[in-house]
């Protein structure tokens, strides 16, 4: 264990080293305050807890705070926890109006091909293509308006849905909330800091597993399929689009071909599935090495990964589903290993070329009825 001043915490801080921090003795002490290092929200500390902040600056509070000799982790942990549960109060009362207008989305349609850059697609496939003023006024009316409507829903259902599974996960007595908003840092699962992810079993990690369990391509098979009950197979659609599709289609298909392929395919991704539950290890990896560029970064993540085993298409869904989420979020914790051992992950950045090791977690959350 390491023992550096405050400088140097904040220096690594900045520079995203979060290992570095958390080997040293008073890491988490760092951090925790570091939530806390809003003017009003340090304030309001040192008041409670009698601190002098007379001729201090605003953004002197943190290292002052942080090198008072008179204030303990179980300071700031009461403190954290007394702000968490004001603030989940309010949440709590509000709780089914929101998980109400939540189940109102019935569709979870990106609307097309914007992402994460809404105005840059905006540019380059409107603004930039389109000459004539009555055609962009109808695809403004038409096609634009659908597709920002559908950004725009699934932006409001994740950003609500997550609100509530950190609020499941910080009312656990072994989690310490973050008072404000500190990057990468979600919560404190003992004393460790985690970010939360939300997500889905890996679509890319699937199909090359399907390859290398010798069951092959799935959009190839459910063509094969189709031609052979003369299911038609349009060709105006995109590859995961047609995916979708053709598989909704031999679903619905009573026929005993139809049932039997659907089967299969539903047994090969359960056994994916079902063995990366026993083994997270190169999930965790995959995660890690996979992520988008623009967003690459090594700190301590918690993956909460939600599948429907009846439709995995319909996976969003279990983002708004309380109990199911509260019951398994609940067990999770309260069996999770003190050994902080088992959470190391060492990953390859391949862009960087560099190894990169940190903690993390893996909760698989399977719905069937």
């Amino acid at each position: 264990m390491t023992n550096l001043t405050f400088k140097q915490l904040d220096r690594l801080f900045r520079n995203d080293d979060f290992p570095s921090i958390e080997e040293d003795i008073r890491g988490s002490r760092f951090l925790k305050l570091r939530s806390m290092s809003r003017k009003d929200t340090m304030e309001k500390f040192c008041e409670i807890n009698n601190i002098d902040l007379t001729g201090l600056k605003s953004k002197e509070y943190f290292e002052h705070v942080f090198e008072h000799n008179a204030v303990t982790e179980h300071n700031i942990d009461d403190f954290i926890l007394a702000r968490y549960s004001e603030e989940r109060a309010e949440r709590l009362e509000n709780q089914d109006y929101l998980v109400d207008q939540l189940n109102r989305l019935q569709n979870f349609d990106w609307g097309g091909s914007f992402g994460n850059s809404l105005e840059k697609n905006i540019v380059n496939n409107y603004v930039k293509k389109i000459q004539s003023f009555e055609r962009i006024n109808e695809e403004i009316e038409g096609s634009l308006l659908s597709s920002m409507r559908g950004y725009t829903l699934n932006s409001w259902y994740n950003h609500w849905t997550s609100i509530i599974i950190e609020d499941l996960f910080k009312d656990h007595p072994s989690v310490l909330p973050t008072v404000g908003l500190v990057k990468k840092i979600d919560f404190f699962i003992n004393d460790i800091p985690f970010d939360l992810k939300v997500t889905y079993f890996p679509e890319q990690l699937l199909a090359d597993k399907l390859r290398d369990n010798g069951y092959g391509n799935e959009l190839t098979k459910l063509k094969q399929i189709c031609r052979r009950l003369s299911i038609f197979i349009p060709n105006d659609l995109n590859p995961k689009e047609l995916k979708l599709h053709l598989l909704n289609k031999v679903r619905e298909d009573q026929r005993n071909d139809a049932k039997a392929f659907v089967e299969e395919l539903s047994n090969q991704k359960k056994q994916i599935i079902g063995e990366a539950e026993r083994n997270p290890s190169e999930l965790k990896k995959w995660f890690y090495e996979n992520q988008g560029e623009a967003r690459f970064d090594a700190s301590n993540r918690f993956f909460l990964v939600l599948t429907d085993e009846n439709d995995m298409a319909a996976s969003w869904k279990l983002k708004r589903n309380v109990f199911f989420l509260e019951e398994n979020i609940r067990s999770h914790l309260d069996a999770l290993s003190q050994d902080v051992d088992a959470l190391d992950t060492e990953f390859y950045w391949s862009k960087d070329q560099k190894t990169y090791r940190c903690k993390s977690d893996v909760l698989f959350l399977k719905y069937s009825n």
